[in-house]
């Protein structure tokens, strides 16, 4: 009986102990260092982005399929002609200066969004179009409302995986035969 008891008086001692170092405070461990914020990413093409009418800056991901650079050379234009380019998520349009021209019809516009489905060819039922190389290229107006689009501005369109690239020249800018020089720059 005397075993019995000292092993139950130890029992519970050493019961007693656990739940007291259990109950006293845990000491508070610095937390882990948090690795220092990235800086911000430079706006695209820090230094070469000009803006134009409060616009952002054009993604990257839209100007790779066609550059401002690709437009220069193709359209006879420059940066003394350059205004700034405005820029959103799928879209960016170079706006330039054309004497006598209003800037709102004087650009040419980048839209590439991403696209599960993407046609082969454009389907307007307002415009035809003929394929120039890998792009399609607006042709002409099957109504009269639809001649003063065509009239100004070539369409271009490129299909691709995921996405397609859409493209407004103003024929201010690009004439029609330029936009079809231009049309090879379209990645």
């Amino acid at each position: 009986m005397k075993l019995t008891s000292t092993l139950f008086l130890r029992s519970a001692a050493c019961a007693a102990l656990a739940v007291s170092l259990l109950a006293i405070p845990v000491r508070p461990q610095a937390a882990p260092p948090v690795p220092a914020a990235a800086p911000a990413p430079a706006p695209a093409a820090a230094g070469n982005c000009k803006t134009y009418g409060g616009g952002k800056c054009c993604s990257p991901d839209v100007t790779l399929h066609l550059s401002k650079a690709d437009v220069y050379q193709a359209c006879g234009q420059s940066d003394a002609t350059f205004l700034g380019e405005v820029g959103s998520k799928d879209t960016c349009k170079y706006v330039f200066k054309v004497a006598g021209e209003n800037e709102d019809s004087t650009f040419v516009q980048v839209y590439s969004p991403v696209a599960r489905e993407v046609l082969d060819k454009p389907t307007d039922p307002f415009m035809s179009f003929k394929k120039v190389g890998k792009v399609w290229v607006t042709d002409k107006a099957k109504s009269p409302k639809a001649q003063a689009q065509v009239t100004g501005s070539t369409g271009l369109y490129m299909a691709g995986r995921g996405y397609f690239v859409s493209i407004a020249a103003s024929t201010k800018v690009c004439t029609k035969n330029q936009a079809i020089q231009l049309s090879k720059s379209i990645k």
